[in-house]
């Protein structure tokens, strides 16, 4: 749950974009989900502006998210900046901040469909009043092109894969893209980790990644462990990827 940290941070972010007039902000991911770990989670925010991206307005953003950077958690807030014309094109790219950068990036159907589902307001209006409906076969060929087009070839470098992030994020995408085709619902990270041993995720990799992500005390863990865990990712995931494309051709 947000703890005062995080709801102090979100206020003086729309306090500072208040001048920029956005006709909404919502929140997405874990923060609106129900599985947000103060820390740990990024806060996924999505701001809609109400005219077309200038160089001004790109100066502006900047300088906003720098000026945050006092704040203890302002590293792990991540904004897109969706306009007008892009409201109903989820392939196209829109200004956005995140991991201490600017950059271009596509707001893509998972993200608008958790904005219908579960998308938090935070200001002005919301998604349903902005964002058309993302229909099921647009969703399910997202997630299918997902795992195999960035997915399956990054399992194949290794070193990335010595990495939390990339183990965490493997294999969490990998199980909230299985429901979601099964089922057609999109579920947390939390209800995902539920999921992999089902799917035959190694034990070993999913408890470690359970106490990381929920035990504040985990010890960190030491080489030996993360070239193991990857060999153990990678072993389960190439496989598992390639099963499930095939089977959502």
């Amino acid at each position: 749950m947000p703890t005062e940290s995080t709801e102090s941070l979100l206020a003086r972010f729309l306090t500072d974009l208040a001048p920029l007039r956005p006709r909404a902000v919502w929140a997405h991911g874990s923060l609106a989900g129900g599985d947000y770990q103060e820390g740990r989670s990024d806060l996924d925010l999505i701001a809609v502006l109400p005219a077309p991206v200038s160089l001004r307005t790109i100066r502006r953003v900047v300088s906003l998210h720098r000026g945050l950077r006092t704040e203890p958690l302002a590293a792990k807030l991540h904004c897109s900046y969706l306009t007008p014309a892009g409201l109903d094109d989820p392939d196209r790219s829109h200004l956005t901040w995140a991991h201490r950068h600017v950059m271009r990036r596509p707001v893509t159907p998972v993200t608008r469909r958790e904005l219908h589902d579960f998308g938090r307001v935070l200001h002005g209006e919301a998604p349903a009043g902005l964002l058309p409906p993302v229909p099921e076969r647009q969703l399910r060929a997202f997630v299918v092109r997902d795992q195999r087009d960035f997915w399956r070839p990054n399992v194949r470098r290794a070193r990335l894969w010595k990495r939390d992030i990339w183990v965490d994020a493997g294999l969490l995408t990998f199980a909230r893209a299985t429901v979601t085709l099964r089922d057609g619902r999109l579920i947390s990270k939390r209800e995902a980790l539920a999921e992999l041993p089902a799917l035959g995720a190694p034990v070993e990799v999913v408890e470690d990644i359970t106490r990381r992500r929920y035990d504040p005390d985990a010890p960190v863990a030491d080489d030996t462990w993360r070239a193991r865990r990857a060999e153990l990712t990678r072993a389960y995931l190439g496989p598992a990827i390639d099963a499930l494309v095939a089977a959502h051709r």
